[in-house]
């Protein structure tokens, strides 16, 4: 099979030829139809994540068909489209496990990240965290909900209730949690990049009332705000932007120091929290919810050996949407 694979950090992926994987007990071999690309890959790919199992195949928005299964691997039978998401593996016995809260387990492994993923023809994933992917979406549609989607809902569902809501950086995640927010009856305000008159057009387009720099006082006082962006100085900035009592979610896995900002900015029982990974229960709930809402995701396709020009356009903040990658 060919694949996209990272050897060093901050250096381009080279395209290889690799055997077809085999699936171990409890894997699944899936046959990739369409992975997406997400900024999670980004960091990944310029060593902005420590703890990286080099080389190693990046890609955790994967859709795909079941053409393998392991030993005691019973639950999708051959032929079954699956999405495979970030979430790989988890202990299942500690404390987080058992709570309720597999995205904090001490020893999860992460597709993509501690084992090959998506950015190739062929993928292992074990095959209880996998989902069956909702009929309304075709492959390429339901890549960019395998992270960008069920991440953007887990930010939501801790962003509380609030009607006034503000997300910084409107990119994959963006667009699919403002549908969802709209849907809900929230009034929307999304903050770009300066100056990016065309992601502001974007965002009213997905259903933001306002849309504006980030920085800019947004009319009205935020009750929640959505950080996608991994720039620590908009966490001030949305903190200013919020009412007494509002929360700040940081969404991203990665995000640059948080500069000193004056506690009156905290003052008011406001809150900053982050999101950390996904639960399964988040996909359960989020693909139960997409075709309802209906979410429909804007993407550009690129074949398998664009992968770099993708990851460079996300970079860059030349995308519009969600890129994805069919091999």
């Amino acid at each position: 099979m060919k694949a996209m694979q990272l050897r060093v950090p901050r250096v381009p992926l080279e395209l290889v030829e690799r055997g077809v994987p085999r699936p171990a007990a409890g894997q699944i071999l899936v046959k990739v139809r369409a992975c997406g690309v997400c900024r999670t890959d980004l960091h990944i790919v310029d060593g902005e994540l420590a703890g990286t199992a080099l080389p190693v195949v990046p890609g955790h928005e994967i859709v795909g068909e079941v053409v393998g299964r392991g030993e005691g691997a019973e639950r999708f039978s051959p032929g079954a489209r699956v999405g495979v998401p970030w979430l790989g593996a988890t202990c299942g016995r500690c404390g987080y496990c058992t709570s309720g809260r597999e995205n904090l387990c001490p020893d999860a492994r992460f597709t993509g990240y501690h084992h090959d993923g998506g950015y190739a023809e062929y993928a292992l994933a074990n095959e209880r965290y996998a989902f069956a992917v909702p009929s309304a979406y075709d492959d390429v549609a339901a890549a960019p909900l395998l992270c960008a989607g069920l991440i953007g809902y887990r930010s939501l569902v801790a962003a509380g209730d609030a009607r006034r809501l503000g997300i910084y950086g409107f990119g994959a995640a963006a667009h699919i949690v403002a549908q969802i927010a709209r849907h809900e009856g929230r009034d929307l305000y999304a903050f770009t990049r300066p100056g990016d008159r065309e992601a502001q057009a974007f965002a009213r387009r997905m259903g933001a009332s306002w849309a504006g720099d980030a920085g800019a006082t947004p009319p009205e006082p935020l009750d929640a705000a959505i950080i996608f962006a991994p720039v620590g100085s908009l966490v001030p900035q949305a903190l200013a932007a919020t009412a007494k009592g509002g929360t700040v979610v940081c969404a991203g896995i990665h995000m640059s120091d948080i500069p000193a900002f004056p506690y009156e900015l905290l003052w008011g029982e406001r809150v900053v929290r982050s999101v950390a990974n996904l639960t399964r229960h988040d996909g359960e709930a989020f693909f139960r919810l997409a075709p309802q809402v209906p979410v429909r995701t804007e993407t550009k396709v690129f074949a398998l050996g664009e992968a770099n020009d993708a990851l460079a356009r996300l970079r860059t903040g030349r995308l519009t949407g969600a890129a994805v990658l069919v091999p």
